[in-house]
This record gives structure tokens, sequence and C-alpha cells, in this order.
């Protein structure tokens, strides 16, 4: 009686420390953006996007260089200068900053479409990709990381998340 007893003991304490384990639940945290633009497509589109903007990126930086050259003689030369030629440099200076912004707001109107048709064509992948780990990893809750203020890195998944996103992609 007492030996039945026992194993009633030890199988009781066997179960519940079964099904408090079964309980506790496996935490992921994603930041999905960081997932998203580190995978290979993301990289490869970035290689893409400095090909098609590099003569925009190179005229930028030539106006920014002139920019430059024009701030440093207008104070080198200001004392010798006529009020003719300070308007015509004020006005030289203004032209080129106005083509810098043109420049500028073209390459991040065509940034921000082309990031938004790559977020939009890997929306699926990205889904696939955490519900792949959330399999693999046995998570029963995965978070995302802008939502939450404070987690150790133990709980971050997004590398792996990544990874499986690469997976997917190939």
């Amino acid at each position: 009686m007492k030996m039945i007893k026992n194993v009633l003991v030890a199988a009781t304490l066997m179960l519940t420390a079964v099904s408090a384990s079964a309980q506790q639940p496996v935490v992921g945290v994603v930041n999905l953006e960081q997932a998203l633009f580190n995978s290979q497509a993301a990289q490869d589109l970035q290689a893409e996007i400095n090909e098609e903007f590099r003569d925009d990126q190179e005229r930028a930086d030539r106006l920014n260089s002139e920019l430059r050259e024009l701030a440093e003689r207008a104070q080198r030369d200001e004392s010798i200068m006529s009020d003719s030629e300070k308007r015509k440099l004020s006005s030289d200076a203004q032209e080129k900053q106005v083509q810098l912004q043109m420049i500028a707001e073209r390459v991040q109107g065509a940034l921000g479409q082309r990031n938004q048709s790559f977020i939009d064509s890997q929306r699926q992948n990205l889904g696939a990709a955490i519900e792949g780990v959330v399999r693999d990893g046995g998570y029963t809750l995965v978070l995302n990381a802008e939502s939450v203020a404070f987690f150790e890195n133990s709980y971050d998944i997004t590398a792996q998340v990544t990874a499986k996103l690469n997976e997917l992609n190939r």
C-alpha cells in the first residue's frame, strides 16, 4: 500500500512537472523591419537602387562640393567683393541649393516607392518565415519588438526570421 502511494505521489509529481512545463510559454521577439531589410533580397534591392541612383548621387556630391567652395569664397573674399559679386555668389548658392533639394526629393520619393513595393512583395514571405520559425522553435508567443518596452536578447528571433526569409526567397 505504501509503495502504491509512493508511486502515485511520484506519478503526480511528474504529471505536475510535465503540465507546468507544458504551460510555460515560449516567447520570442522579432523586429519585423530589421528582419526584412537584413534579408538578401533587401541587400540585392539596395545594390540595384545604388546603381540606379548613382548619377544622382554623383550630381549631389558635386553640388555639395560647389556649395562648400562658394561658402569658403564668400567668407574668404567678403571684404574685397563688390555688392554685385556678393549677390551673384548668393544667387549661385541658392540655385545650387534648389538643384540639390530637387535631387533629394526625387530620390526620396523613388526610394519610398521602391521600399513600399518591396515590403508589399515580401509581406507573404515574411509571414511564412515567422510561421516557420515559430513552428521550428515551438514558440507560443511572438511579439513585435517595436511594441515591447524591454526584452533580453535571448528572446530575439529576428536573425532566425531573416534566415528563414532568405531560405524562402531562394
